[in-house]
């Protein structure tokens, strides 16, 4: 079956979010144009280290090619909408891309399928028949700022961590391992 790869080259929208509570969300990134929109299912790590690269590459292409590049988001790009619905997973996100487009003077962004076979590092950021589906959204350096701001803040809009062991505080409890699993109650 040929591949699929749904373009994005003006998004009305691209922003990170989540569906359910607090240590049971589900994470997603999804890409609003015009009629057209496409929900990815995506892991909490993969959201953070997209935003933290995001960021990387636009010190970078300032540094390098002279791109303008904001500082903070502007302010008529933060976007605090929860998820356009229905939200309809198209696939799960397996490989991620990210690269410059100089010619449209965007930030690139492909996320790819999910597979059991290894990715061709060919396939990324190409046209080729072959390979897993993909999702491509081009993002202005604003744009781009923005998305990595927002994914931030739905990463940490989770459980807050353990002051001792800084994993996820779950609201029936937490056996810390930095207390050998002692449990302190009321008549300790």
């Amino acid at each position: 079956m040929a591949r699929v790869i749904h373009v994005f080259r003006q998004p009305d929208r691209f922003v990170a979010g989540t569906v359910g509570e607090p240590g049971d969300r589900v994470f997603y990134l999804q890409a609003v144009e015009s009629v057209r929109m496409v929900s990815v299912t995506i892991e909490k790590q993969q959201v953070a280290v997209l935003a933290e690269r995001i960021g990387s590459l636009l010190e970078e292409v300032h540094r390098r090619f002279g791109a303008e590049v904001p500082d903070g988001v502007p302010g008529d790009l933060v976007d605090a909408e929860p998820l356009t619905v229905p939200v309809e997973e198209e696939f799960r996100v397996g490989t991620m891309g990210l690269g410059w487009d100089a010619e449209s003077k965007a930030v690139v962004i492909e996320l790819l399928a999910a597979t059991d076979a290894e990715v061709d590092e060919s396939v990324v950021l190409d046209d080729t028949e072959e390979g897993p589906d993909a999702v491509r959204v081009f993002l202005s350096p604003g744009e781009a700022r923005a998305f990595a701001d927002r994914a931030d803040r739905v990463v940490n809009a989770g459980r807050k961590p353990c002051p001792l062991c800084a994993e996820p505080l779950d609201p029936n409890g937490h056996v810390c391992p930095r207390q050998n699993g002692y449990r302190r109650t009321e008549e300790d």
